[in-house]
């Protein structure tokens, strides 16, 4: 019995006490919850059902739960249920109960966790959207391990989810490193304003091999052969990285798109339509204050150029035309500033901010190696790149290590740390269980030991204090699934899969699977193998969301 299966059981007791004593069914919630309390002595699982509802429905809410807990106790499954305070439910499940639990994880398989709360949403999901200007660095490497984690999240919560990349190939940036390649090809330093670093010279050579006559044209066509041929490079090792990091996007989408498109005309006409829009000093606003915005912003200057606020407008257009009605935005904490103007601007849409646009905020990161930060790559110039850091820890341990912290929070990656095999280090401490519960089903099918048929299982031999106390941990992650999607936390699932590790462990301790010896397989040992392999299955899960592998062997 799942938490979930165990709060609709209370539901259906409050509901048939509510009918037996003609109280009012009106003030019963469409569903509850149930928590498992601190101290395991109080029991398995709690719920505060009778003290919500109480004093609504005109009963001392400790006379409900006494009716309650009369009315659980003839529920299948339900050992007993004890009242504490004021109304506190303190329910235990029989072992049948808590076990039959390992028989319905493993044939759920990559399906258990998944949940439909989000069903029916279309979200737009926008993340690292670096400019093609140099390679990740690290701040964008943390968007992209938390950023596709949420994704896989959001999907396995029911909602439709498409994953973006913008990139802006159009602007002063991109003309600065046009100037950059230029530059580094004909043997001068970069401008003062440029970009820096060995990969200019890189990839100002591969535009040479592209267009070996560049240099041999007029500045300003040469200087256009290096943007377009730069950017193209450039965003193509930009794709690769991120590829080889395990990020894939559903989309790419380029600004320059919604210029040559006439996207930024249709998004001005919307936005006036809306009356929103005014003139000054030979300028185009758009009245953002209106909307909580501390200043008006400029879309279009005096000298008839859009500014990037009319790019920003134009492709939040662009994804409600495309069906999303959630636009989530993850943005470095460099742009904390954009969240009023973009709300604003939602709203100049006639959209509503609070449904139909979200900002994700990240704070830095920090690499530290030997007590040290380590803040420059020689490759970069200036930065710790995405390379460097998968260099320095591998694609598994970079991941989790950025997806293991809330987002809000600056992090330093201790790299001692994440690349020692022992268990202080958190993605070795889980992938551990992933590869231990593999060689035990290993070494059980090499003895004879099976699981048996789904119908042979007997739950109710997994009475052991740790197979009850794993279990209830197995029990907890489609809520904790639901939750870190919800709250878009990723980090929830880490912590969590560190829960369950630590509850294997113990289990594993504890409570023998394999027979030693000659000793004869028992029904026993079949039911530790089913509890054995739903934990594989939970970790495999878990560990997926965050796009980190379940080892078989380590």
């Amino acid at each position: 019995m799942t938490p979930a299966d165990l709060a609709t059981t209370v539901l259906d007791a409050a509901r048939a006490v509510f009918a037996a004593r003609g109280l009012d069914a009106s003030v019963l919630p469409a569903s509850t919850t149930v928590e498992r309390p601190r101290n395991p002595e109080h029991g398995d699982y709690a719920s505060t059902l009778a003290m919500q509802l109480g004093k609504r429905a005109g009963v001392v809410p400790r006379e409900l739960a006494a009716a309650l807990a009369e009315e659980l106790g003839r529920r299948a499954g339900i050992k007993s249920v004890e009242i504490a305070g004021p109304g506190f439910l303190n329910i235990r499940l029989d072992a049948a109960a808590a076990g039959q639990l390992a028989r319905d994880i493993v044939l759920a398989g990559a399906e258990y966790g998944h949940t439909a709360r989000l069903t029916g949403q279309r979200i737009n999901l926008e993340f690292v959207s670096a400019n093609p200007t140099g390679p990740v660095h690290i701040g964008g490497v943390r968007w992209a391990a938390v950023g596709d984690a949420l994704a896989r999240l959001l999907s396995a919560s029911g909602a439709d989810v498409g994953t973006e990349y913008y990139f802006n190939d159009a602007g002063s940036q991109i003309d600065r490193f046009a100037k950059s390649l230029y530059a580094s090809a004909k043997g001068e330093p970069v401008p003062q304003d440029g970009y820096g670093g060995e990969y200019i010279a890189e990839i100002a050579a591969a535009v040479l091999v592209a267009v070996p006559d560049a240099l041999l044209r007029p500045e300003p066509e040469a200087l256009e052969v290096f943007r377009v041929e730069g950017v193209q490079l450039m965003f193509a090792e930009i794709k690769a990285s991120l590829a080889q990091f395990g990020v894939h996007f559903d989309t790419y989408f380029n600004e320059k798109d919604l210029h040559d498109r006439g996207e930024l005309d249709e998004a001005l006409a919307r936005l006036r339509e809306q009356g929103h829009i005014f003139e000054s000093d030979g300028a185009t606003w758009l009245r953002t204050t209106d909307f909580g915005d501390d200043k008006d912003r400029v879309l279009r200057k005096s000298d008839g150029d859009w500014t990037y606020f009319a790019a920003d407008c134009a492709y939040y257009l662009d994804k409600r035309k495309r069906g999303f009605d959630r636009v989530v935005i993850m943005l470095g904490a460099d742009h904390h500033g954009y969240i009023g103007r973009m709300k604003a601007m939602a709203a100049c849409f006639g959209d509503d901010p609070a449904t139909n646009l979200e900002i994700l905020i990240g704070q830095m990161v920090n690499l530290v190696r030997d007590g040290e930060p380590l803040r420059m790559s020689k490759r970069a110039g200036t930065v710790v790149t995405l390379e460097d850091f998968v260099d320095a820890l591998g694609v598994d341990a970079a991941r989790y290590a950025l997806a293991r912290y809330s987002s809000d929070s600056s992090i330093d990656i201790d790299i001692d740390l994440w690349t020692r095999a022992t268990r202080d280090n958190p993605v070795y401490y889980v992938q551990y269980v992933a590869a231990r519960t593999a060689a035990v089903a290993r070494n059980a099918a090499e003895v004879g030991l099976t699981r048996g048929e789904p119908d042979a299982f007997q739950p109710g031999l997994l009475s052991h204090e740790k197979e009850n106390d794993l279990l209830k941990a197995l029990g907890e992650y489609p809520a904790v699934v639901a939750s870190a999607a919800e709250l878009r936390e990723p980090h929830r699932v880490a912590r969590y899969l560190e829960e369950v590790a630590g509850a294997y462990h113990r289990f594993y301790d504890k409570c023998r699977v394999l027979p030693m010896g000659d000793e004869p397989v028992t029904d026993l040992q079949r039911a530790r193998l089913w509890l054995n392999d739903a934990t594989r299955t939970v970790i495999a899960n878990g560990l997926g969301l965050l796009g980190v592998s379940a080892p078989e062997r380590m």
